[in-house]
């Protein structure tokens, strides 16, 4: 096994190179990596009902899609994340249990009392410290995870604070569960460097791997496939199962309600109703917003067409498409 340490805290970055590993290699890996706030949700999720997204935007956070399934997740600095990116036989690919075995017994290595917990989680005194996840392509798996060690708890439940009666949808949608770091559990106090490197050391044991270093030309072809696909709108936002707006609100106790059917991130089509705005105004704003992508700047710009300046009158442009999401 193949031991690979990322210094990239970019997670566009990261999750393309989880991909290029299982899909353009035929070699076995344990990666590690750190990346800055953002917010990853699973492959099969609507972004947009699982972020707070007026507080990812203000604090900048990265919203970023994984390969694979499952809720979605928060990732800061004091989060380390885990992958294991293996071949095997069909039909005996995905096992949590195995690819989480390793980890729980480097954290007894630590003293850490962790155990398996549900599907996918590891548990420590009852409270979740680690969510996981697997993805199959052809005979390989990729199995990764992360393990809180000293994340900003508050600011993890502020980013995936979400109103769900907003959308109507088939997409996976998240379960909540009570979440715990492992820093305030161990018997020494140390960085989370210090604690990737106790992993590493601890895998690289077990497995006898060693260390490997991407090629410069590995390098560019992650950068491209992170560029073309996981930093785009399109995949982090557009890749969202159909799904159904659905918004009332008021200003100066005059009410409107929204509704748009998105499909691929598109308004199909768009309905506004209400005393806020006039006959006119209604019909040209449904009709303006349909066929476009139900993306904030996109949106914004949108509508400021010249041609529908008269309907703004008791909101702005900007009010309106923030009530949009």
């Amino acid at each position: 096994m193949f031991i690979l340490t990322s210094i990239s805290t970019d997670p566009y970055f990261n999750l393309a190179m989880e991909e290029y590993l299982l899909k353009e290699t035929g070699g076995e890996y344990f990666l590690t990596y750190i990346n800055e706030p953002s917010v990853i949700v699973g492959k099969h999720q609507n972004a947009y009902a699982e972020i707070n997204l007026d507080f990812v935007r203000r604090n900048r956070i990265k919203v970023a899609r994984r390969l694979t399934g499952g809720g979605t997740v928060f990732h800061d600095p004091g989060n380390l994340n885990f992958a294991f990116i293996v071949s095997g036989r069909e039909g005996h690919l995905v096992d949590f249990k195995k690819h989480t075995r390793p980890v729980i017994g480097f954290l007894d290595s630590l003293s850490v009392n962790a155990e398996f917990a549900g599907k996918n989680d590891l548990l420590m005194n009852g409270l979740k410290i680690s969510g996981n996840a697997e993805h199959v392509f052809r005979n390989r798996v990729l199995h990764h995870g992360t393990l809180l060690f000293n994340s900003q708890l508050a600011e993890l439940s502020e980013a995936l604070k979400v109103n769900p009666m907003k959308y109507r949808d088939k997409a996976v949608r998240s379960v909540r569960s009570r979440v715990s770091n492992i820093a305030g559990s161990l018997e020494k106090e140390m960085t989370i460097e210090q604690l990737r490197n106790l992993l590493t050391a601890f895998i690289r044991k077990e497995t006898g791997g060693e260390d490997y270093h991407l090629t410069d030309e590995e390098m560019e072809r992650i950068k491209a496939l992170r560029d073309e696909k996981f930093s785009t709108w399109e995949w982090n936002f557009g890749y969202a199962p159909k799904y159904t707006f659905y918004k009332t609100f008021s200003r100066d106790r005059k009410e409107v309600s929204i509704t748009l059917e998105v499909v691929k991130g598109v308004i199909e089509k768009a309905s506004v109703e209400g005393a806020l705005f006039g006959g006119k105004c209604k019909q040209d704003l449904s009709r303006l917003l349909a066929g476009k992508q139900h993306r904030y700047d996109s949106l914004l710009q949108e509508l400021r067409d010249p041609l529908i300046d008269g309907c703004f009158e008791e909101i702005t442009q900007q009010e309106l498409v923030q009530e949009l999401f």
